[in-house]
């Protein structure tokens, strides 16, 4: 064979002037493979169940950065004052429900906004009936007529996930005549193995339900008709409401696993109060300030895709023309 027989001729996207031979293109070919191989790995990685699982990070950490306060320096006990324990140092507090009586605590100030949180441990087992809280209120200064931000872990039985319950009421609708806003949560770890940081952060603008930083509800003002906007305390309690918390009351508070016990640490009330609002700027939910930047917004998506288990917007047996924010 002649030489222009001994090239097998192929477009060269680099122009080059020398013809690319068979051989150049099986090792190159054998290049690509290999690295190729090399990449497996990795991609398995990327790719697996677990990465994509995993918990993404919002990218801002407001319960880091915000600095806690002694329980006595912003709280004080609400009822059941022989059903709480503080520490020492004041830096956490256990409170607990048995047939005699729950516990509860408040803030001894009135917010226009903030930034709220505590860290929280519960208790394993039977739960069935009870309900650990943590929610901003203003019952006390509007009875019959009141707001509030809930954060309320359901109890539960072995073998079941606690479910964390996110509510708004306003102006009212809490009471007599019930029009919830709940979102309900399965969490994507286990809240009684270890503390972790549960806070609602409450501007003009919106409400943002964080746990561990991570955005899981955001509640936007866009009416002050469903919007909370008077000053409201801070709460924390445990008490029974076997009629509703577990499955629609068909568990009940059980007796026999009392104490029923609740772990607090890390409290953080930051925010304006009346005496300081015209010269307080409240705490901000993200780098810019309001809202959520997109890592936030990607981790919210995230939990609510996992997480969410009820939401009131979706559920056909509810009357809508009561939440006009759903439409």
């Amino acid at each position: 064979m002649g030489p222009a027989h001994q090239y097998s001729y192929m477009y060269n996207p680099l122009h080059l002037t020398k013809p690319v031979t068979f051989q150049t293109f099986i090792n190159s070919a054998m290049d690509f493979f290999f690295f190729f191989l090399l990449l497996l790995p990795i991609s398995s990685i990327l790719f697996s169940p677990h990465w994509i699982n995993a918990q993404p990070s919002p990218g801002y950490y407001p319960s880091f950065s915000l600095r806690p306060v002694a329980f006595y320096q912003g709280f004080t006990n609400r009822w059941g004052p022989q059903h709480q324990w503080v520490s020492r140092d004041q830096s956490s507090l256990t409170i607990w429900l048995d047939k005699n009586s729950g516990s509860g605590f408040k803030s001894i100030q009135a917010f226009q906004n903030g930034y709220f949180a505590a860290s929280i441990m519960l208790q394993r087992g039977y739960t069935a009936g009870v309900i650990t809280a943590f929610y901003l209120s203003n019952n006390e200064a509007h009875p019959g007529f009141h707001d509030e931000v809930d954060m309320e872990f359901l109890g539960t039985k072995p073998g079941e996930p606690y479910t964390l319950q996110t509510n708004v009421y306003v102006r009212g609708s809490g009471d007599g005549r019930i029009i919830g806003r709940e979102m309900k949560f399965h969490l994507w770890f286990d809240p009684t193995a270890a503390f972790h940081n549960y806070a609602i952060l409450w501007n003009q603008r919106e409400i943002i339900f964080f746990v561990d930083d991570v955005p899981i509800r955001r509640y936007p003002n866009r009416s002050p008709e469903t919007f909370p906007l008077r000053p409201m305390w801070v709460y924390g309690s445990i008490w029974d409401a076997s009629s509703w918390a577990t499955d629609d009351g068909r568990y009940r508070a059980d007796y026999r696993f009392q104490p029923f016990v609740a772990h607090f640490t890390h409290f953080v009330a930051r925010g304006c109060t009346i005496a300081w609002q015209p010269r307080c700027r409240p705490p901000a939910s993200s780098p810019s300030g309001f809202g959520l930047s997109w890592p936030q917004y990607a981790a919210m998506i995230w939990a609510q895709r996992r997480s969410l288990v009820y939401d009131y917007c979706r559920d056909p047996k509810r009357d809508h023309s009561l939440t006009p924010e759903c439409r």
